[in-house]
């Protein structure tokens, strides 16, 4: 099963504390009205039905998310967000790619290579890294219900659309294809197990191992690209033993 989704589950923690945070919400107001460009109603668009889902269980307001879509339809005024990849090594040579959506792509270039170059990684051309990444769907489950165990859990997952799965501190991530991410999270729902997080997020195919010093200055880099404003995601093709990032993180 899936092993590579080390930094997805460190982000995933760190969202969970810092969900109340102004940037966050200003992050998922932008996915929000990117995805909703092309088809404004999420019940005919996956995209944008993950960003809302993402943005609800936030605590996002729905006057919020229902602004984003006018404008994003042109019924509201503000400037247009471009969705713009960088592509890049970090430390131990590791592949990482970011995805931001802006309104101005030379402040966002020139934030990115900040970034890069502070922490011993370096910007690479168009296509060096992003053929090692896939869109998956995925679907968490922090608390299923007491009298249902795993096995069972992930059998109904499987019936609902989940192709892939694993367990990482209590909490089962099931992958799905981008286009059935909806359909996975509301079969959950219907069986009575409850998704904390459902998204369409980008994953690498394969992972190097990093350890010591360079994943310090990898997980230090990774941590101020998704900091950034104007950045949405960050993605990289690590692994790191359990016991050392736990004390890369505690440190």
């Amino acid at each position: 099963m899936a092993g590579h989704s080390k930094w997805a589950n460190i982000k995933y923690r760190k969202e969970r504390q810092d969900k109340k945070r102004s940037n966050v919400f200003a992050k998922l107001i932008r996915e929000i009205m990117v995805a909703a460009r092309d088809d404004p109603n999420p019940d005919t668009n996956p995209t944008l039905a993950a960003a809302v889902d993402k943005a609800r269980e936030a605590n996002v307001p729905k006057d919020n998310m229902e602004r984003a879509i006018k404008r994003a339809a042109g019924e509201d005024g503000g400037a247009q967000l471009e969705e713009v990849f960088y592509e890049g090594y970090g430390p131990g040579g590791i592949a990482i790619l970011v995805r931001s959506l802006t309104d101005n792509r030379n402040r966002t270039a020139a934030a990115v290579r900040h970034i890069f170059d502070t922490h011993g990684g370096s910007l690479g051309t168009e296509g060096c890294v992003a053929w090692q990444f896939e869109r998956r769907g995925s679907v968490r489950v922090e608390e299923p219900p007491a009298d249902m165990d795993r096995d069972e859990l992930v059998l109904l997952a499987i019936e609902h659309g989940a192709v892939d799965f694993e367990e990482q501190d209590e909490v089962l991530a099931f992958y799905t294809e981008p286009t059935d991410v909806a359909r996975l999270r509301d079969g959950l729902r219907e069986e009575g197990i409850p998704v904390a997080q459902a998204e369409i997020i980008l994953e690498p195919k394969t992972t190097v191992q990093v350890a010591g010093r360079e994943a310090a200055r990898l997980l230090k880099l990774l941590n101020d690209l998704d900091e950034q404003d104007d950045i949405q995601e960050v993605v990289a093709n690590f692994d790191i033993p359990d016991e050392l990032l736990a004390q890369v993180e505690g440190g």
